[in-house]
């Protein structure tokens, strides 16, 4: 079983050369540098040169986020991607598959898309969104709450309630076609205890990471959405006891007093990878 932890995939200004050379050493699974809303108009074409010229984060996994196909940067933006194939390209505001489809054209056959769910239109299209992946290389679903809430007019407040439905409409759409959800960042930056309870909410929806605006919040996302040591524990006893001779072939047995099923035996199979995986980051 291949895992890639996406625990932890930080927004960083394309524009800012520093901030680029600073990711290399930070601890987030995901570098993403950002040619789109943390970039100011004129500073476009320098941040898409540095991006591009960027060359990997080591074990990090390299995302770039172009500006949308309806700007006059979009085009350019994935062309220089195109060059510099980065592990995958984000773009904003997907809202249709034909979104996924011209930009796959400019893109070529390289990166995976990573697609932005941000608008009211995604939302009621996200099916069919998601059926263009085999086509399209489409590989995650990244959650844009502000752009959301914005153009829902809904005011979330510190438990997100009325994006919740949504953002389990978004794990229940990506974990149907095998496509990654990542939840959306939080604007707060500076409290640490908000954050770990957000990504403890993500978790709890389903979501296998979350995306981020500062590095002060790559230690809580990466905790949080880490396996325990607990549930790595149970997770190697379910496997072992399902390996033992004397299991063999059955369907359900009992573990430490309760009853587990072959569906037991694959979550924990899967947990003790995610473990293996973000231990082999180091």
């Amino acid at each position: 079983m291949t895992i890639r932890p996406r625990r932890s995939a930080l927004y960083m200004p394309a524009s800012n050369a520093r901030a680029i050379e600073k990711a290399r050493s930070l601890a987030c699974d995901v570098v993403m540098l950002d040619l789109e809303d943390a970039v100011a108009p004129e500073q476009k074409a320098a941040a898409r040169d540095q991006a591009a010229a960027a060359g990997g984060f080591g074990r990090r996994e390299w995302v770039i986020r172009v500006n949308g196909l309806d700007t006059e940067w979009g085009a350019d933006d994935l062309a220089a991607c195109r060059a510099a194939a980065p592990d995958a390209v984000l773009l904003p505001k997907v809202s249709s598959p034909d979104d996924l489809r011209q930009a796959r054209a400019l893109l070529g056959p390289g990166p995976a898309l990573w697609a932005m769910i941000e608008t009211a239109r995604a939302l009621v299209d996200l099916r069919a969104i998601a059926e263009a992946a085999a086509e399209t290389g489409l590989a995650a679903f990244v959650v844009g709450p502000n752009d959301l809430a914005k153009e829902l007019r809904v005011r979330p407040g510190v438990d997100r309630a009325p994006l919740l439905p949504i953002l389990s409409r978004i794990v229940t759409v990506a974990r149907a076609y095998g496509i990654a959800p990542l939840d959306g960042v939080m604007n707060a930056f500076d409290d640490d205890g908000a954050m770990a309870a957000e990504c403890a909410q993500g978790l709890a929806f389903g979501f296998d990471g979350k995306t981020l605006i500062h590095p002060n919040q790559i230690a809580p996302a990466n905790r949080v959405f880490a396996p325990t040591a607990e549930e790595v524990a149970w997770a190697q006893r379910i496997v072992a006891a399902f390996d033992a001779p004397e299991n063999a072939g059955k369907g359900a047995i009992k573990v430490d007093g309760k009853m587990v099923e072959l569906l037991h035996r694959d979550d924990a199979q899967r947990t003790l990878a995610v473990a293996a995986a973000i231990a082999d980051r180091g």
